[in-house]
């Protein structure tokens, strides 16, 4: 299940692609992963689409303490509109997380994972679909968190793994945002299989460390 992603996209090009005012301000990270910040493209009070600044790790609004609850990183689409946790979520607060690519894992042991990074074969970005929320204290201390949603995989990752992320063509974006009205089942059955032609390729390891010469 995808655990790492990339936004590599410049601040003017992720604008472009998204339809957004560069004066919204943040900017995209190169490696996303759990617990990070990440800029999620919402739609606004004003509705309009921003680009928000939120914690890949979503926390329940009910939450007393939201480092004391462990923070959900995926939503399972089959139960994304039913389970507590996501119901509400799903129903008002649905984003998306362009990327550039991300990762799956093969479980080669219970303690061991071989990574593989999914590109576009197009080169083009791709959007990701999560559900968020606005955790509150009452002292004022508030958090945005955001857990993305996943669903069966295609063909091709399949090989690997048994979930993969609900990938959002750019013409159902207005429908999952809820700028366009529709019944909830509409946006749900967004969530499907990506027939996206990708790339995959094993994940380079990092360079080992030596210990240095002492003389």
């Amino acid at each position: 299940m995808c655990g790492k992603f990339t936004q590599m996209l410049r601040w003017s090009e992720l604008c472009e692609f998204a339809d957004l005012q560069e004066s919204m301000g943040g900017g995209p990270e190169e490696t996303a992963t759990p617990i990070r910040l990440v800029s999620v493209i919402a739609i606004g009070a004003d509705g309009k689409r921003k680009a928000v600044r939120m914690r890949w790790g979503l926390v329940p609004p009910g939450a007393k303490d939201p480092t004391a609850v462990k923070p959900h990183i995926h939503a399972r689409a089959e139960t994304i509109d039913t389970k507590p946790t996501f119901r509400e979520a799903f129903a008002k607060r649905r984003g998306l997380v362009v990327v550039n690519s991300f990762n799956e894992g093969l479980e080669i042991t219970p303690t061991k994972t071989e990574q593989y990074v999914l590109t576009p074969k197009d080169g083009a970005p791709i959007a990701i679909a999560v559900v968020w929320e606005h955790w509150r204290e009452p002292l004022g201390g508030s958090l945005l968190s955001f857990a993305m949603v996943t669903v069966p995989p295609n063909a091709l990752i399949a090989t690997i793994t048994d979930r993969m992320p609900a990938l959002i063509e750019p013409k159902d974006w207005p429908l999952w945002l809820g700028e366009t009205k529709a019944d909830l089942a509409d946006a749900k059955a967004l969530l499907k299989s990506s027939a996206r032609d990708l790339d995959m390729q094993r994940a380079k390891k990092p360079p080992s460390r030596t210990q240095p010469d002492l003389f």
